[in-house]
Formats: C-alpha cells, structure tokens, sequence
C-alpha cells in the first residue's frame, strides 16, 4: 500500500469507544446480527477488521479491535480452563460420594412402591447374595417373607403419607436360602416426588437356616 501524505491525526481512543468496538466484535463473532440485521460469520468479522485495518482514518480503530478481540479471547479460554476445573472436582466428589455409597455397612436400595430395586450399593446387593446388575429391576419380594412384605409395603405407604413408620424386624432370604434378620428403615426419596423410596437394611442378629441359628 503506497504512503499517504498528510493524513489526519488519530484521535485517541476512549474508553467508550473500546467498548463499542468490543461489543461489536462480540455481536459478529458470535454470529448474532451484522450491519444489516442479518447473521455475521467470524470470517465476516475479519474481514472487517481486514477494511479497517487498510484505511488510515480507522487503522487505530482495527488496532483496538484486534487487541480487545485477543483480550476476548484470552477470557474465553480461562473460562473454559475454570469451568474443565470446576468438572473435574464435581466428578472427583461425585466418585468419592459413590464410593462411600458402597462401603456403607448397611444396604442401601432404592425403590418403588411394588418393592421393584431401581438402585442399591454394593452391601446391599451381597446381603441378596446376587450382582448389582442381577438385583436392578427385581422386585424385593423374592427376598422377603410374605408377611415381611406386607410389613413394608405399609411403611412405604405411610412415608408416603408422611407418617412415621415403624418396622417390625424382617427375615431377608438371601438368594442361596440363607435367612438374615434385619431391620429396615424408610425414608422418601427427594428426588422421586413420592414414587421411589430409600429403604435401609442393617442386619439385627446371626444368620439362620431352617429357622435355626448357624
């Protein structure tokens, strides 16, 4: 580009004017509206900067817009390193919140009110004496008494009603025959709007067979 003679003084740029330049770099490079109201591509914002960048009158303009472009992107990817951070922690606690779901010494399953597991930890499924897997979408019946299932279908009712629930102590029949004693704990689940229950088994006494202690 040949030298221009006697070219106008750049006029210092102000505050206000930054921030218009940076809101209209902004509203192009997110694609939101042009001059014409119709959708700006980045390639379009470049090449406006390219026009400004040409002319002498507004080479300042172009120089302020492409160093509050990079500061724009400067933000935008310490954003994006804070928000990875911040999910990285999430999942670090979700993990150790999991693992401790597993090590409870009780078992912990998650119902509905036919008795049907939707989730239970790793205590809970050994007390069954079956898989996780194998245990997700059985209904507990198999595992109680009928008299014990009665027992805890009305607690699931009454929690449900928001009385207090007083259980009796359960036989659970654990899939190789083996009966444990236990008592059971219901409490709402909070995020189920009263469909789903935590039912919490802690064993009460020895395993027995045949009615007798071993």
């Amino acid at each position: 580009m040949p030298a221009v003679r006697n070219a106008p003084p750049i006029t210092p740029i102000t505050p206000q004017h930054l921030a218009d330049l940076r809101l209209r770099a902004a509203s192009r490079l997110g694609g939101i509206v042009g001059a014409q109201g119709e959708p700006v591509s980045a390639s379009g914002a470049l090449a406006v900067l390219h026009d400004l960048a040409a002319s002498p009158e507004t080479a300042a303009d172009a120089l302020a817009l492409l160093h509050e472009l990079q500061v724009h992107q400067v933000e935008v990817d310490l954003q994006a390193e804070a928000l990875s951070e911040s999910r990285a922690e999430l999942e670090t606690a979700l993990q150790r919140q999991i693992d401790r779901y597993d090590a409870l010494p009780v078992g912990c399953f998650t119902v509905d009110r036919a008795l049907v597991v939707h989730d239970l930890n790793r205590t809970g499924a050994t007390m069954l004496g079956v898989g996780r897997d194998e245990a997700i979408g059985q209904a507990l019946d198999a595992y109680l008494t009928p008299e014990c299932q009665r027992a805890v279908r009305q607690g699931l009712t009454h929690t449900a009603e928001g009385k207090a629930v007083a259980l009796p102590t359960l036989h659970l029949i654990a899939k190789e025959g083996v009966q444990h004693l236990v008592q059971a704990h219901i409490a709402a689940e909070p995020a189920a709007a009263g469909q789903q229950f935590l039912l919490v088994l802690s064993r009460a006494g020895d395993a027995v067979a045949g009615g007798r202690v071993r």
